[in-house]
């Protein structure tokens, strides 16, 4: 039997300027039955004396500086209900977040994993850019992910809701999550179950210099994403291994991590076609037309060899 109730679980790491919003939002979906805890990861800056003054339905968790996945799983931990709805600190959801997601929940039994876009801001939180992700997913995903190395669309940690009985059966996120703890649920929950996607956006991405998601890459920034890349392939092979799944990812499949080292490495004419034809191919890009601009686009720009990556090479 599933456990009644919603818990909301706010990790927070040094955003006292932003925290307060993103409670609030909680407060305001108007469903009951729903508890909210914040962990404080070890902040430094004004989040104590913010989070101290919270309203007596919050439920506030200090702990030392541990990393993102150390606040989830202690949130969880003390959390009691069926659904787990993630928040980090410096977004905050619409209403009607909670409502949809417990809806989805109720509707599709055989899922594990909910989530919906949300509408990417600026630090003071005006709306730029298009709701992402743009592609949706849903249904079994497995197949799909075996294919990519487990690259898909897939939605940030305040989009993602998952089941009770499937965080159970997953067991906490590895604390080497420190940051980009999303890419754990994301890539494990869609072989523990079918993923259901709301196209809304029910909440709100806020883009600062603190976080992953930026209009340029510059070389330091491939070379992070890449050794993220294949430390969650890693930690996913281990999953799948450790409970006796038959899927195994290969980094080889990852055709991110592939444009990732075409750009730092530069490429000649023939590596450049090459690549430009598995784009085509990819099975981590569901949408054809997106898979073949992307494919495209991506491998006209990549630089030769011996020349040196620019922002703007790496924007492009």
């Amino acid at each position: 039997m599933e456990r009644p109730g919603i818990s909301v679980l706010i990790n927070n790491y040094n955003y006292g300027r932003f925290v307060g919003q993103a409670i609030d939002s909680v407060l305001s979906q108007g469903i009951a039955d729903v508890e909210i805890i914040v962990v404080d990861d070890g902040s430094g800056d004004e989040s104590r004396s913010v989070l101290e003054a919270c309203d007596s339905r919050v439920k506030v968790i200090f702990q030392e500086n541990a990393g993102q996945a150390a606040a989830i799983n202690a949130a969880v931990k003390l959390s009691s209900g069926g659904i787990l709805c993630f928040l980090d600190a410096d977004d905050w959801w619409a209403p009607g977040k909670l409502s949809a997601t417990v809806a989805a929940f109720r509707s599709h039994p055989e899922v594990s994993l909910v989530y919906h876009r949300l509408q990417p801001t600026s630090v003071d939180g005006s709306p730029t850019l298009k709701p992402i992700p743009r592609t949706l997913c849903s249904g079994d995903l497995s197949p799909q992910l075996a294919k990519s190395a487990g690259w898909w669309p897939f939605p940030m940690t305040s989009a993602i809701s998952v089941r009770r009985s499937a965080w159970d059966a997953a067991g906490p996120i590895p604390e080497q999550f420190r940051i980009s703890a999303d890419a754990w649920l994301t890539g494990i929950y869609p072989f523990l179950g079918d993923v259901a996607a709301l196209p809304e956006p029910l909440g709100f991405y806020r883009i600062h210099n603190n976080n992953w998601y930026r209009p340029i890459d510059d070389a330091s920034m491939l070379k992070r994403r890449m050794a993220h890349w294949q430390r969650s392939v890693e930690a996913t092979n281990r999953f799948l291994s450790f409970h006796d799944l038959p899927a195994r990812l290969s980094l080889a499949d990852h055709y991110p991590y592939q444009m990732a080292a075409a750009v730092l490495d530069g490429v000649n004419a023939r590596t450049r076609l090459k690549l430009a034809v598995e784009g085509l191919f990819f099975a981590g890009e569901p949408n054809l037309l997106r898979r073949t601009r992307d494919a495209l686009r991506g491998a006209y720009h990549l630089p030769r060899p011996g020349r040196d990556l620019s922002l703007s090479e790496a924007a492009e």
